[in-house]
């Protein structure tokens, strides 16, 4: 029932990618699943959440560490994914980078 991440005991870091699209797909829907397949791939990846409506979405991705997390952010297919979002996907954007302290969960 759940799509929640499972994340370990906190210490872990999470970045928010607040995102306002733009009209269309023009190739997003496809190069997110991408990223989300890569992203998994790589060292220090915990897992993600993610939902939209509309045109404003917010993806989660939680990591193990700060420097797992610039890995991720240099890897060479992100940065390809990352200038189309700038030129063709998103009318704004906004991301955070957090240390996430606590978590607790409820499952019914």
């Amino acid at each position: 029932m759940s799509d929640f991440a499972k994340t370990p005991e906190p210490p872990y870091y999470a970045v928010i990618f607040s995102t306002w699209r733009t009209e269309g797909n023009n190739g997003y829907k496809e190069m997110a699943r991408k990223m989300v397949e890569l992203a998994s791939q790589q060292n220090g990846f915990l897992g993600v959440e993610s939902a939209r409506e509309g045109q404003f979405g917010i993806t989660v991705s939680y990591w193990d560490s700060l420097e797992a997390i610039q890995n991720w952010k240099e890897h060479s297919l992100h940065k390809v994914a990352q200038e189309k979002g700038k030129k063709e996907w998103y009318a704004t954007f906004k991301l955070r980078v957090c240390k996430v302290e606590r978590d607790s969960y409820f499952e019914m």
